[in-house]
């Protein structure tokens, strides 16, 4: 049986030739002592990756900021770090990162990183359902091009399972953008 890598979702935050802190979910993959970050191109996380060498990840945010993310809503508060990057303000923990290696690839380039500081600030209360179901729905969102939308509707249906028993407020905006976005790209459920 082929071994699956480990995938941790996170908010990436890059920084542009501007010095503005840019926002994407992004699943950072387990290899061995290091993260492997693969932003799809074209995108902004891509060319600032490729630019700086360096990357924040930041753990445990709140499920709008994933949401917002795909529909427009990236002014979160930020937090700046000595070394002119930014983390999330409102965040269980964030990993500075430094790509030590790149591989080029027509559609994912892949970045292997090494975390140069990780920090915790506050304590992880953990997640409920709706959290995770947040998520899921923000990656097949970010994925619509990619996805036929009978694909998409029979996920949601099951997703909106979790939402509908375990939803607090901030899971349920979150949905809610995203379903809104869903409907606008024309995908009935």
């Amino acid at each position: 049986m082929k071994r699956v890598p480990l995938i941790i979702e996170s908010i990436v935050v890059t920084t542009g030739a501007d010095g503005t802190a840019h926002l994407a979910p992004l699943g950072m993959i387990a290899d061995a002592d290091h993260w492997l970050l693969a932003p799809f191109r074209p995108s902004t996380t891509l060319d600032n990756l490729a630019r700086t060498g360096r990357a924040v990840a930041c753990f445990g945010a709140d499920a709008r900021v994933y949401a917002g993310c795909l529909t427009g809503r990236r002014d979160w508060p930020l937090a700046a770090l000595d070394h002119g990057q930014f983390r999330l303000a409102d965040c269980v923990s964030h990993a500075d990162l430094q790509v030590v290696a790149t591989e080029d690839h027509p559609e994912r380039p892949r970045f292997t990183c090494k975390v140069t500081q990780h920090l915790t600030h506050r304590p992880f209360a953990g997640h409920n359902r709706a959290y995770s179901a947040v998520i899921e729905l923000a990656i097949l969102v970010s994925r619509l091009h990619m996805l036929p939308a009978a694909k998409v509707q029979a996920e949601v249906a099951y997703l909106a399972i979790s939402m509908a028993k375990t939803a607090g407020p901030p899971e349920q905006e979150a949905w809610d953008w995203l379903m809104a976005r869903l409907w606008a790209e024309g995908i009935a459920l």
